[in-house]
């Protein structure tokens, strides 16, 4: 019946011209060509679309049926005869429709798809997509640019697959999709490149421009986030394939080196809402962040690139990159992050790298963003790497530049364990200065009594709460300490003994009094406790506490002791400290005016 429907409607159409074609014509052919679909008499319907005598109806109207074929193709499983007989009719419609109309319906279908069916909607799409496209005479550029931005488009909200499993599993086919669109921009790539060296056409250089934004969307998505290291089990890695693809097609094309060394501007949109704008530059960031790590880190591409780099110009470049990636609170693209900084660091030799480079506002950015993922990142092993690259980044200074960042750390980490970290690191080059037979200026002298001044003070005086700042004042006091021993008094190189009037005014003694304070207080808070659990005759007594906005675990009165000893227990640990630094100025002193007297 339906094939008897279509039959009827064919036959009036044969007689008629292709400009005397109406809407209604179009309707029913729709309708019956969909019901043919539908009933399971696809075969025939392949029939009607192959027969000669319907080339100019299936031309102009053969498009409409786009939408009923893809849901039927869906409907049918693999082995179907159906399914086979569904392609073919796709097949003949790429090859017989008019280019411009199939072309707007093929975009619509991919367009209309969502969930789980997106990437095989893509995936079936492509190869016809591909044909029209290569026919279009007009406006091509635009019509290659607007499929490749529409299907990214609908690719991008997927969930990229991270571990193992997921790459083996491809549960939503994301890994074999994203390889099939670069097979689609292929033979468009090829027609560039062939171009290039004919001439530079502009049509040609607007394909080119549609290529480069598809492979600055590819880097964002799905390779920012993606898995890219060598996975055992996985002989060819989809992700690590689909990267190889990006830096080829960018590479055959011209763009490669531009955009790894200069801020790619060619032909961006000029958009009038600035968070449009804000939101495409942001964009570009990630891309070209995403393109560093690929290249630096995993190397592809690495044959292409020129070995005349010094590795402190390439860390220069990269620290863009490297602030963007440090940014973002995923692990996949903080690793990224973190890769290409220790990358770019062990390239470079320890204490080569000038201290003019601080005056670059990424080298001040860039350690205080690791500042901030030490202490906040809630993934250990992560928080662990931080460290060790900030260590590294250290390293590669020279003194002064060691010495000003250190300063700059000092003022704007705002946390005890990292400046207790830094204090250290200067004790260390002090050690290097009065151990090495050049002369050091940076840390010795009235340079380090300028350092000094920071480290050898309590933030809030006798009031400053010693126990949130433990870390810094040990590490301040070991400090001290190593300073009174190693420094002669009667020549020093340092200047602890001509400004130690002042360390004691505005470091000892405050601490000090700050020590006596807070131990009064704790042991009155430990007996104040002690007899309130007698009272009750019970330690099950809790109360709450909140740490960073988050409310713990209720604390019952023996636990709240337990943290109220420990805390004595740093107060003794610091007194002891203390007492010793003490003793040796003590002594040192007294044996100073012996001498003299």
């Amino acid at each position: 019946m339906a094939v008897d429907e279509l039959q009827a409607i064919i036959q009036r159409c044969q007689i008629l011209e292709e400009a005397d074609f109406k809407g209604e014509d179009f309707n029913l052919f729709q309708v019956a060509g969909q019901k043919c679909l539908e009933d399971g008499y696809a075969a025939q319907l392949l029939e009607v679309i192959q027969n000669e005598k319907n080339k100019v109806i299936i031309k102009n109207m053969g498009w409409n049926l786009i939408s009923p074929l893809v849901r039927c193709i869906f409907t049918y499983k693999q082995e179907d005869d159906k399914r086979e007989y569904c392609l073919r009719i796709l097949d003949q419609l790429a090859q017989l429709c008019n280019p411009k109309e199939l072309f707007l319906g093929l975009l619509e279908q991919i367009e209309q798809t969502s969930g789980e069916q997106v990437c095989q909607t893509v995936m079936l799409l492509l190869q016809p997509l591909q044909t029209v496209l290569l026919k279009l005479q007009n406006k091509k550029a635009y019509s290659v640019g607007l499929s490749l931005a529409m299907i990214m488009n609908q690719l991008t909200p997927l969930p990229v697959p991270y571990t193992k499993q997921q790459i083996q599993e491809d549960k939503l086919g994301l890994c074999q999709c994203c390889n099939a669109v670069v097979d689609f921009a292929k033979p468009f790539v090829n027609e560039v490149v062939k171009n290039m060296e004919k001439s530079s056409e502009y049509n040609d250089m607007e394909l080119k421009e549609e290529l480069i934004k598809f492979c600055m969307k590819s880097l964002k998505f799905p390779l920012l986030t993606a898995q890219l290291e060598q996975l055992e089990g996985i002989e060819e890695h989809p992700f690590r394939h689909f990267a190889t693809e990006i830096i080829d097609i960018l590479w055959n094309i011209g763009e490669l080196m531009p955009l790894v060394f200069v801020h790619h501007k060619g032909k961006s949109p000029q958009w009038e809402d600035q968070e449009l704008a804000d939101m495409e530059r942001k964009n570009s960031a990630d891309s070209l962040a995403c393109l560093s790590y690929l290249m630096f880190v995993q190397h592809f591409g690495v044959e292409c690139f020129p070995v005349v780099f010094s590795p402190s110009y390439l860390l220069l470049c990269n620290m863009t990159h490297i602030e963007v990636l440090l940014k973002r609170t995923e692990e996949s693209v903080l690793s990224k992050g973190l890769d290409l900084f220790e990358s770019c660091l062990l390239r470079m030799e320890d204490n080569s790298l000038l201290h003019h480079y601080l005056e670059f506002r990424d080298f001040i950015n860039v350690p205080q963003d690791l500042v901030r993922i030490m202490t906040l990142c809630p993934m250990e092993h992560v928080r662990k790497k931080s460290l060790n690259i900030l260590q590294l980044f250290i390293d590669k200074f020279d003194t002064e530049g060691k010495y000003t960042l250190f300063r700059c750390l000092l003022k704007t980490s705002n946390h005890a364990g990292v400046e207790g970290y830094i204090i250290k690191n200067i004790k260390d080059q002090i050690h290097l200065a009065l151990t090495k037979e050049y002369d050091n200026i940076w840390f010795t002298g009235h340079h380090l009594i300028s350092l000094l001044d920071l480290v050898l003070s309590l933030p809030e005086g006798a009031e400053t709460d010693l126990l949130q700042n433990s870390d810094r004042i040990m590490a301040s006091l070991n400090l001290l300490r190593y300073l009174v021993i190693k420094d002669c008094e009667s020549n020093t190189q340092t200047g602890v003994w001509t400004t130690l009037g002042k360390i004691e005014q505005n470091f000892l003694k405050p601490l000090r009094v700050g020590l006596n304070m807070s131990k009064a207080h704790y042991e009155a808070e430990i007996k104040n406790k002690k007899e309130n659990r007698k009272e009750a005759q019970s330690s099950n007594t809790v109360c709450s506490v909140t740490v960073s906005g988050e409310k713990m675990p209720p604390m019952t009165t023996g636990m709240q002791l337990q943290v109220l000893h420990s805390a004595l227990f740093t107060f003794d640990l610091i007194e002891s400290v203390l007492a010793r630094v003490e003793e040796l100025i003590e002594v040192k002193t007294k044996a100073i005016m012996d001498e003299n007297s």
